[in-house]
């Protein structure tokens, strides 16, 4: 039997990373790095590797999309360049570290395939599946006038957010505002995986007994994965709209420019309290001056005020037609 001290030691491993079994191994996950670490240098798998000098990363570790690893590759094929995976295979075999560990995704692992990756079944499984899995930790959470609004998290005006993960997908929810304004939904009408969304156009509907909403997408993309977990369960938004309350992932080959065209946390501040008082102005206009009082709202605000209609709340807070 493990001690005291070794239960609290595992669990703090287990706080730290995720941890799957494929092929009687267990692999280690990290968490999303806050916003205050993802301030810090991010050295680009060349640089990892030795292969280069100094690149830092800044393509959310996307080598597919990537236009310098395109560039370096072609200078490999030219022979101008030693490839990364050359560069690592000359190190001793207990220094060749899993692309996956140089790129900050799992915890520092040998590889065991000579950067073989095509070969390497946990490869294909952490891209497929587990990447999707792997929650984002948010550096703080801040609050108006109880609604939360994390930071390194991007906002659509039709009260959805966008997060980018190491990798290059992008997860996208509801936010708090949204899902406290209308309360836990029966059911969550997803898209499956393969449907290409439109930004600005519906993506996906709720339904709260009789009454329907169209949600807006915040990003064009694919679908790549849904949150199955959300799906099944609704309330699992409602409890945590940032973390296990995810919907689904999007890939997209252009994401900086679907974050130019997102609020930032300062610009989702300020427009969360402008929806805040817009909010406040419906529920006295239902309810009486006295209804609010600059307390906090309550989850829930469509439920407990029968007054309130739901076709005007999602024309103006989700920007149905």
């Amino acid at each position: 039997m493990r001690t005291q001290r070794e239960e609290t030691t595992a669990q703090a491993v287990e706080n730290r990373y995720n941890s799957t079994t494929l092929g009687n191994q267990v692999w280690k996950l990290k968490q999303e790095k806050s916003d205050k670490e993802d301030q810090q240098v991010k050295p680009c798998i060349w640089m990892a590797s030795g292969a280069v000098a100094k690149k830092s990363c800044n393509n959310f570790f996307d080598c597919t999309s990537c236009k310098y690893d395109a560039a370096m590759e072609q200078k490999v094929a030219d022979g101008k360049q030693i490839s990364w995976q050359d560069s690592m295979r000359r190190r001793e075999s207990m220094e060749r570290l899993c692309r996956h560990s140089m790129t900050m995704r799992m915890v520092p692992r040998v590889c065991a395939y000579n950067y073989n990756c095509s070969s390497c079944d946990f490869d294909q499984y952490l891209e497929d599946v587990l990447s999707h899995r792997t929650k984002h930790a948010a550096f703080a959470i801040d609050n108006v006038k109880g609604f939360n609004v994390p930071q390194g998290y991007y906002f659509h005006s039709g009260h959805t957010w966008a997060v980018i993960e190491n990798g290059g997908h992008i997860k996208v929810g509801l936010d708090d505002f949204a899902l406290k304004l209308l309360g836990k939904a029966d059911a969550l009408d997803m898209p499956m995986i393969g449907v290409e969304l439109n930004r600005n156009m519906p993506g996906w509907g709720l339904k709260r007994r009789d009454n329907l909403a169209d949600v807006l997408s915040p990003v064009d993309g694919v679908i790549v994965q849904v949150n199955e977990k959300a799906r099944r369960n609704p309330g699992v938004a409602n409890s945590d709209p940032y973390g296990d309350g995810w919907l689904f992932s999007v890939h997209n080959s252009d994401i900086k420019g679907t974050l130019k065209a997102l609020m930032d946390h300062d610009e989702s501040m300020a427009w969360t309290g402008e929806e805040v008082n817009r909010l406040e102005e419906m529920i006295e206009s239902v309810a009486g001056p006295m209804a609010t009082d600059g307390g906090i709202l309550l989850p829930d605000i469509y439920g407990n005020l029968p007054g309130l209609d739901w076709k005007q709340l999602t024309r103006l807070f989700l920007k149905n037609s």
